[in-house]
Formats: C-alpha cells, sequence, structure tokens
C-alpha cells in the first residue's frame, strides 16, 4: 500500500502564505487530530535533526522568542512533540488556530478528512490582540 501525500500551507487571514509542509500519511480517511499531530511530529522531527537556532512551527515552543525567522530558542536543546502537540490540540480548541480543508473550516478533532490530490489544507493562526 503506498502513501498518501498532503501539503498543508500555513496563511495569514490576509491569504498570504507563510509557509507549506507535505505530510505522508498510511490512509486516505484521517481524523483532523491525526492531522495536528502529523504536522507537529514533522515539524519537531525536522528541527530535531538539524537543530537550528529557530524552530518554524505550528506552536510556540516554550522559552523562545518570535522573531521573523519563526521561534528563536535561547538555548540550543530538542523540543519535546508530544508538548506541541497537546498545545496545538489545546490552541485548536480554544479557535486560536483555524483549520480550513477545502475551504470550509474543521469543526472538530474528531473530524474525517478524505485525502485526494485535490484537497487542499490551510492553517491560519489567529492573533490575540493586547488592548488598553
Amino acid at each position: 500500500m503506498s502513501a498518501t501525500t498532503l501539503t498543508i500551507r500555513d496563511e495569514t487571514m490576509a491569504g498570504k502564505i507563510t509557509g507549506e509542509i507535505t505530510l505522508e500519511f498510511l490512509t486516505e480517511n484521517i481524523t483532523v487530530r491525526e492531522l495536528i499531530r502529523s504536522r507537529v511530529y514533522q515539524e519537531v522531527k525536522d528541527f530535531n535533526a538539524k537543530q537550528t537556532e529557530h524552530f518554524r512551527g505550528l506552536i510556540q515552543p516554550t522559552d523562545t522568542e518570535e522573531t521573523l525567522n519563526g521561534f528563536k530558542l535561547k538555548k540550543s536543546r530538542e523540543i519535546d512533540w508530544h508538548e506541541q502537540f497537546a498545545k496545538a490540540v489545546e490552541a485548536f480548541e480554544r479557535n486560536q488556530i483555524l483549520i480550513l480543508v477545502n475551504e470550509r473550516q474543521a469543526e472538530s478533532l474528531d473530524e474525517e478528512i478524505k485525502i485526494t490530490p485535490q484537497s487542499e489544507v490551510s492553517f491560519l493562526k489567529l492573533t490575540l490582540l493586547v488592548g488598553g
């Protein structure tokens, strides 16, 4: 059985693409939770293998600062994907991250997604406005 690939884009609310990652799945039917888990796992795995100064990913790791190039680690270390996944699920449940599948918003973690060659998936991070 061959793997099914899916390209995921990060977009701003204005529609500007800020990042892209391609994931492989063993089946063509996945849940939103599996989508988030696979994305976070791949980002963290890639970062931990390269150990660059900046982590570019869905969720800001603890003890980092946000920069134009991603999240800058205060000291070089490996990132725990389980912790990042838990934060991502929480952010999705709080509507801080929206996931659009074929331009329709995913509503729950257990919602099923059927991956086809035409599938389009976008992640939008909502930025909290700081008021006075």
